[in-house]
């Protein structure tokens, strides 16, 4: 199997602590983490106390931490969306090869260098496209690939962010602006339009797309709203957004449902009703969401045409009660359906009975993206190790191009659905 790898983590957040760090936590006979960089104090020393790593290794900052000589194998990139390019070219100068949490970039001239700089420093970069690593999405690329289906003429996608998610993330928490992070196409759903791309198994030629932030608006605001959720808020009772239900008392992600996990642990370590409470009355967390500053889309529809004249859509919408992927893959010989959240697939081909497939139990931690989390991390130390080639991994050529495909949609969108070709942003 190899030397045991090391690595630094650049970014000790959701993913860089609850993700990726976690797993190899697990996997201490493969990987050893020597160096953290994390700007919060409490996040560095919870992360640093996990690892094990020693005071003069756990960095306030990703520079100062690249500032000092390589010393590990691989930097984990888990910093904010706007700064995974440069710690990413920066880290390649210095040696390290890349496990690079996604969105690559939002800027299409960034996209365009990080690939050039892997290209000139000779470095292999994965981006954290976890969702190819599920057996829900690897069980469908193999179903595909057998040709039992035929040629693929059509994929229907719908990624359900559900209610709360939307919230959380894109209305109230760092995601919320496209300006300070990305556009929400890209932010949310390059995971989406890579899996589609990777099962197509072509290019896409030109995209359009129609989208908008039809519901978080001030002028949606319930009679009696206030400006935070713990200030009297009249609407409270009948308010599916009210932060006290989704934190403190809804049975899916509550603190008093005994729901300590995400999205809780983002408002702080260890969460408790007192800690939760405290956030909200003070934090970004209690505000009503019809009285933030956002600007993401919560709905948006992709079309993408393919170069091997295949036809995708991908539907993103807030409006779900609950989350996961649904997909409907439509070829000459049979057709498959599948519901990521129920883990099940039914595959027909034509004139015979439908098979079944219940995927569930299959992944070592279905709690990480349905597996996938676990499942790149694998993959990615395989790959370190020279046990994976470059075509079964998602690194960094092809998940460009669900990056281009995104920012494709987003000028599409702005411009009222008008097609927008793939070709010239390759350059």
């Amino acid at each position: 199997m190899g030397e045991k790898l090391k690595a630094v983590i650049l970014g000790m957040g959701s993913r860089g602590k609850n993700a990726y760090g976690a797993e190899f936590l697990t996997l201490k006979d493969r990987v050893e983490v020597v160096a953290i960089a994390e700007p919060d104090e409490e996040r560095r020393r919870i992360g640093g106390d996990a690892h094990g790593v020693p005071a003069d290794k756990r960095f306030s900052s990703a520079e100062e931490l690249l500032a000092c000589p390589k010393m590990a194998d691989f930097a984990c990139v888990c910093t904010q969306d706007r700064q995974h390019a440069g710690h990413a070219v920066a880290a390649m100068k210095r040696g390290y090869d890349i496990l690079l949490e996604k969105p690559v970039s939002p800027i299409l001239s960034e996209l365009q260098n990080i690939v050039r700089v892997a290209n000139e420093e000779g470095r292999r970069v994965v981006v954290c496209h976890v969702l190819r690593y599920t057996p829900f999405f690897g069980t469908i690329k193999k179903e595909i690939d057998s040709g039992r289906l035929g040629r693929i003429v059509n994929i229907q996608a719908i990624e359900n962010v559900r209610y709360f998610h939307q919230a959380h993330s894109y209305v109230r928490e760092n995601w919320r602006r496209e300006e300070e992070t990305s556009p929400m196409i890209l932010a949310k759903c390059c995971h989406d339009l890579d899996y589609l791309i990777w099962l197509c198994g072509s290019r896409c030629e030109r995209v359009s797309s129609f989208g908008s932030l039809f519901y978080f608006r001030p002028e949606n605001a319930p009679e009696g709203a206030a400006m935070r959720c713990l200030d009297g808020c009249l609407a409270k009772e009948t308010c599916p957004y009210d932060a006290e239900k989704i934190y403190l008392t809804n049975k899916d992600t509550g603190v008093l449902q005994g729901n300590t996990g995400w999205p809780a642990d983002v408002l702080c370590e260890n969460p408790t009703e007192e800690k939760i409470r405290e956030a909200l009355k003070k934090g970004p967390y209690g505000r009503c969401v019809f009285h933030c500053d956002n600007d993401v889309v919560d709905n948006q529809i992709v079309n993408l045409q393919m170069e091997n004249g295949a036809a995708l859509t991908l539907t993103m919408s807030a409006f779900t009660s609950g989350g996961g992927r649904t997909i409907k893959v439509m070829g000459t010989l049979g057709d498959l359906w599948g519901d990521m959240d129920q883990n099940i697939l039914r595959i027909t081909e034509y004139g015979k009975e439908p098979r079944v497939i219940d995927l569930a139990g299959q992944a070592e931690d279905s709690d990480g993206h349905g597996g996938g989390d676990r499942g790149l991390v694998l993959a990615f130390l395989d790959y370190m190790q020279g046990l994976k080639k470059d075509g079964t991994i998602s690194t960094l050529e092809t998940s460009i191009e669900s990056h281009l495909a995104a920012l494709a949609a987003e000028t599409s969108r702005l411009r009222n659905g008008e097609p927008v070709e793939i070709a010239p942003m390759r350059s």
